[in-house]
Protein backbone atom coordinates (compact mmCIF):
# COMPACT_ATOMS: atom_id res chain seq x y z
CA UNK A 1 0.00 0.00 0.00
CA UNK A 2 1.59 3.10 -0.59
CA UNK A 3 2.09 6.34 1.50
CA UNK A 4 -0.44 8.34 -0.95
CA UNK A 5 -3.46 5.73 -0.50
CA UNK A 6 -2.98 5.38 2.84
CA UNK A 7 -3.01 9.36 3.14
CA UNK A 8 -6.26 9.57 0.96
CA UNK A 9 -8.16 6.61 3.37
CA UNK A 10 -6.85 7.60 6.45
CA UNK A 11 -9.13 7.90 9.07
CA UNK A 12 -12.21 5.76 7.82
CA UNK A 13 -13.08 2.34 8.50
CA UNK A 14 -15.82 0.48 7.84
CA UNK A 15 -17.07 -2.48 10.02
CA UNK A 16 -19.29 -5.38 8.51
CA UNK A 17 -21.17 -7.71 10.86
CA UNK A 18 -21.55 -10.90 9.53
CA UNK A 19 -22.43 -12.89 11.92
CA UNK A 20 -25.74 -13.46 11.76
CA UNK A 21 -27.93 -17.29 10.16
CA UNK A 22 -29.73 -15.56 7.73
CA UNK A 23 -32.98 -17.96 8.62
CA UNK A 24 -35.29 -16.15 6.19
CA UNK A 25 -33.17 -17.55 3.22
CA UNK A 26 -33.49 -20.99 4.18
CA UNK A 27 -31.18 -23.81 6.01
CA UNK A 28 -27.56 -24.07 4.98
CA UNK A 29 -24.74 -21.88 5.27
CA UNK A 30 -24.81 -18.44 6.81
CA UNK A 31 -26.57 -15.89 4.71
CA UNK A 32 -23.39 -13.67 4.28
CA UNK A 33 -21.59 -16.60 2.89
CA UNK A 34 -24.25 -17.64 0.39
CA UNK A 35 -23.01 -17.43 -3.56
CA UNK A 36 -23.67 -14.45 -4.95
CA UNK A 37 -22.93 -15.14 -8.93
CA UNK A 38 -20.36 -17.48 -7.55
CA UNK A 39 -19.02 -15.01 -4.99
CA UNK A 40 -20.02 -14.90 -1.20
CA UNK A 41 -22.28 -12.33 -0.69
CA UNK A 42 -19.83 -11.24 2.11
CA UNK A 43 -17.13 -10.73 -0.42
CA UNK A 44 -19.49 -8.50 -2.77
CA UNK A 45 -19.82 -6.57 0.88
CA UNK A 46 -16.46 -6.24 1.37
CA UNK A 47 -15.30 -5.47 -1.89
CA UNK A 48 -18.16 -2.25 -1.86
CA UNK A 49 -16.99 -0.83 0.95
CA UNK A 50 -13.41 -0.71 -0.10
CA UNK A 51 -14.02 0.17 -3.59
CA UNK A 52 -13.98 3.65 -2.09
CA UNK A 53 -10.75 5.48 -1.39
CA UNK A 54 -11.62 6.55 1.63
CA UNK A 55 -11.96 3.66 3.23
CA UNK A 56 -8.20 2.40 4.64
CA UNK A 57 -9.78 -0.31 6.83
CA UNK A 58 -12.29 -2.87 6.73
CA UNK A 59 -13.23 -4.85 9.56
CA UNK A 60 -15.18 -8.40 9.05
CA UNK A 61 -17.10 -9.56 12.28
CA UNK A 62 -17.33 -13.81 11.61
CA UNK A 63 -19.64 -15.97 13.29
CA UNK A 64 -17.77 -16.72 16.15
CA UNK A 65 -17.04 -20.25 15.35
CA UNK A 66 -16.45 -19.24 11.26
CA UNK A 67 -13.88 -16.40 11.44
CA UNK A 68 -10.83 -18.76 10.03
CA UNK A 69 -13.24 -19.41 7.48
CA UNK A 70 -14.16 -15.69 6.63
CA UNK A 71 -10.66 -15.37 6.72
CA UNK A 72 -9.51 -17.79 4.01
CA UNK A 73 -12.34 -16.60 2.18
CA UNK A 74 -10.50 -12.71 1.92
CA UNK A 75 -7.13 -14.64 1.35
CA UNK A 76 -8.71 -16.43 -1.96
CA UNK A 77 -11.18 -13.30 -3.61
CA UNK A 78 -9.33 -10.55 -5.25
CA UNK A 79 -9.40 -7.12 -2.77
CA UNK A 80 -7.69 -3.80 -2.82
CA UNK A 81 -4.26 -3.63 -1.94
CA UNK A 82 -4.82 0.05 -0.69
CA UNK A 83 -7.45 -1.74 2.02
CA UNK A 84 -6.44 -3.27 5.18
CA UNK A 85 -8.66 -5.79 6.32
CA UNK A 86 -9.45 -7.78 10.05
CA UNK A 87 -11.44 -10.94 10.87
CA UNK A 88 -12.47 -11.05 14.41
CA UNK A 89 -15.27 -13.25 16.09
CA UNK A 90 -18.43 -12.25 16.99
CA UNK A 91 -21.41 -12.01 19.42
CA UNK A 92 -24.23 -13.37 20.18
CA UNK A 93 -26.50 -10.35 18.73
CA UNK A 94 -25.66 -7.53 15.95
CA UNK A 95 -24.77 -4.97 18.69
CA UNK A 96 -22.47 -7.15 20.39
CA UNK A 97 -20.78 -8.04 17.17
CA UNK A 98 -20.72 -4.05 15.49
CA UNK A 99 -19.23 -3.58 19.34
CA UNK A 100 -16.42 -6.69 19.22
CA UNK A 101 -15.58 -4.77 15.57
CA UNK A 102 -15.18 -1.11 16.88
CA UNK A 103 -12.80 -2.81 20.24
CA UNK A 104 -10.50 -3.54 17.11
CA UNK A 105 -10.11 -0.21 15.32
CA UNK A 106 -6.43 1.13 15.62
CA UNK A 107 -6.07 4.46 16.28
CA UNK A 108 -6.31 7.47 13.58
CA UNK A 109 -9.70 5.95 12.36
CA UNK A 110 -12.36 8.89 12.90
CA UNK A 111 -14.81 7.67 10.71
CA UNK A 112 -16.61 4.30 11.13
CA UNK A 113 -19.21 3.27 8.77
CA UNK A 114 -21.49 0.17 9.47
CA UNK A 115 -23.03 -1.97 6.96
CA UNK A 116 -24.75 -5.16 6.48
CA UNK A 117 -23.44 -7.68 4.91
CA UNK A 118 -26.87 -8.78 3.21
CA UNK A 119 -26.01 -5.16 0.73
CA UNK A 120 -23.82 -7.08 -1.29
CA UNK A 121 -24.81 -4.10 -4.46
CA UNK A 122 -24.38 -0.77 -2.37
CA UNK A 123 -22.51 1.37 -5.34
CA UNK A 124 -19.45 3.51 -4.18
CA UNK A 125 -20.92 6.62 -4.54
CA UNK A 126 -23.51 5.93 -1.93
CA UNK A 127 -20.23 4.86 0.09
CA UNK A 128 -18.91 8.95 -0.44
CA UNK A 129 -21.56 10.07 0.51
CA UNK A 130 -22.36 9.07 3.75
CA UNK A 131 -18.50 9.69 4.52
CA UNK A 132 -18.65 13.23 2.93
CA UNK A 133 -21.78 14.09 5.41
CA UNK A 134 -19.59 12.38 8.23
CA UNK A 135 -16.47 15.04 7.65
CA UNK A 136 -19.26 17.80 6.96
CA UNK A 137 -20.12 17.57 10.99
CA UNK A 138 -22.67 15.17 11.64
CA UNK A 139 -22.28 12.67 14.17
CA UNK A 140 -24.45 10.15 12.29
CA UNK A 141 -25.85 9.57 8.88
CA UNK A 142 -27.87 6.77 7.23
CA UNK A 143 -28.06 6.23 3.41
CA UNK A 144 -32.59 5.91 2.83
CA UNK A 145 -34.79 6.19 -0.23
CA UNK A 146 -38.65 7.57 -0.04
CA UNK A 147 -41.24 4.74 0.21
CA UNK A 148 -42.88 3.95 -2.72
CA UNK A 149 -45.63 2.01 -0.67
CA UNK A 150 -48.23 3.30 1.67
CA UNK A 151 -47.33 2.46 4.95
CA UNK A 152 -49.81 0.97 7.93
CA UNK A 153 -49.12 0.84 11.60
CA UNK A 154 -50.96 -1.43 12.70
CA UNK A 155 -51.73 -3.86 16.20
CA UNK A 156 -49.81 -7.14 15.74
CA UNK A 157 -51.40 -10.55 16.04
CA UNK A 158 -49.99 -13.57 16.21
CA UNK A 159 -52.50 -16.19 16.23
CA UNK A 160 -53.31 -15.64 12.25
CA UNK A 161 -56.17 -13.45 12.43
CA UNK A 162 -56.48 -9.89 10.71
CA UNK A 163 -54.31 -7.04 12.11
CA UNK A 164 -56.49 -3.78 13.28
CA UNK A 165 -54.57 -0.79 11.53
CA UNK A 166 -54.07 2.10 13.83
CA UNK A 167 -52.32 4.87 11.91
CA UNK A 168 -51.52 5.71 8.45
CA UNK A 169 -48.22 7.43 8.89
CA UNK A 170 -47.58 10.14 5.93
CA UNK A 171 -45.62 9.17 3.21
CA UNK A 172 -43.56 12.01 2.25
CA UNK A 173 -42.37 12.02 5.72
CA UNK A 174 -40.74 8.22 5.99
CA UNK A 175 -37.53 6.91 4.64
CA UNK A 176 -36.38 3.54 4.13
CA UNK A 177 -33.12 3.60 5.53
CA UNK A 178 -29.87 1.39 3.85
CA UNK A 179 -26.87 1.03 4.73
CA UNK A 180 -23.40 1.85 5.39
CA UNK A 181 -24.69 4.35 7.97
CA UNK A 182 -21.71 6.43 8.96
CA UNK A 183 -20.38 7.71 12.63
CA UNK A 184 -18.43 10.25 13.90
CA UNK A 185 -16.34 7.17 15.87
CA UNK A 186 -16.46 8.46 19.52
CA UNK A 187 -19.87 9.10 18.83
CA UNK A 188 -20.63 5.80 18.27
CA UNK A 189 -18.25 4.05 20.77
CA UNK A 190 -20.31 6.13 23.22
CA UNK A 191 -23.92 4.95 22.26
CA UNK A 192 -22.28 1.44 22.01
CA UNK A 193 -21.44 1.82 25.92
CA UNK A 194 -24.39 3.46 27.16
CA UNK A 195 -27.79 2.44 24.83
CA UNK A 196 -28.72 -1.47 25.47
CA UNK A 197 -32.57 -1.08 24.87
CA UNK A 198 -34.60 -0.67 21.68
CA UNK A 199 -31.82 -1.21 19.26
CA UNK A 200 -33.12 -1.56 15.77
CA UNK A 201 -29.87 0.32 13.86
CA UNK A 202 -26.54 1.84 14.80
CA UNK A 203 -28.39 4.78 13.69
CA UNK A 204 -31.31 4.88 16.01
CA UNK A 205 -28.89 3.94 18.90
CA UNK A 206 -27.35 7.85 18.55
CA UNK A 207 -31.16 9.43 18.33
CA UNK A 208 -31.49 8.00 21.89
CA UNK A 209 -28.72 9.69 23.26
CA UNK A 210 -30.19 13.01 21.66
CA UNK A 211 -27.52 13.49 19.12
CA UNK A 212 -28.80 14.34 15.68
CA UNK A 213 -28.79 12.25 12.34
CA UNK A 214 -28.99 13.02 8.88
CA UNK A 215 -30.09 11.17 5.70
CA UNK A 216 -28.65 10.96 2.56
CA UNK A 217 -29.74 9.84 -0.45
CA UNK A 218 -29.74 6.03 -0.72
CA UNK A 219 -29.77 3.83 -3.97
CA UNK A 220 -31.91 0.95 -5.46
CA UNK A 221 -29.54 -1.04 -6.03
CA UNK A 222 -28.50 -0.98 -2.02
CA UNK A 223 -31.32 -3.58 -1.23
CA UNK A 224 -30.88 -5.49 1.41
CA UNK A 225 -30.69 -9.59 0.35
CA UNK A 226 -33.06 -11.33 2.50
CA UNK A 227 -35.11 -13.78 1.16
CA UNK A 228 -34.92 -15.93 -2.11
CA UNK A 229 -36.39 -13.78 -4.94
CA UNK A 230 -34.10 -10.87 -3.58
CA UNK A 231 -31.32 -13.19 -4.65
CA UNK A 232 -32.98 -13.35 -8.23
CA UNK A 233 -32.97 -9.44 -8.11
CA UNK A 234 -29.27 -9.30 -7.05
CA UNK A 235 -28.12 -11.85 -9.83
CA UNK A 236 -29.88 -9.34 -12.23
CA UNK A 237 -27.82 -6.17 -11.14
CA UNK A 238 -24.74 -8.49 -11.33
CA UNK A 239 -25.70 -9.46 -14.95
CA UNK A 240 -26.87 -5.81 -15.96
CA UNK A 241 -23.21 -4.33 -14.43
CA UNK A 242 -21.17 -7.27 -16.39
CA UNK A 243 -22.83 -6.02 -19.58
CA UNK A 244 -23.23 -2.38 -19.37
CA UNK A 245 -19.04 -2.18 -17.50
CA UNK A 246 -17.14 -5.06 -17.67
CA UNK A 247 -18.23 -5.31 -13.94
Amino acid sequence: MSDDSRRSGAGTAAVIPAAGRGVRLGPGAPKALRALNGTPMLIHAVRAMAASRAVSLVVVVAPPDGAAEVKSLLDTHSLPERTDFLVVPGGDTRQESVKLGLDVLPPGIDIVLVHDAARPLVPVDTVDAVIEAVRDGAPAVVPALPLTDTVKEVEPRTDGSPEPVVATPERARLRAVQTPQGFDRDTLLHAHETVTDGVTDDASMVEQLGKPVVVVPGHEEAFKVTRPLDLVLAEAVLARRRANDGF
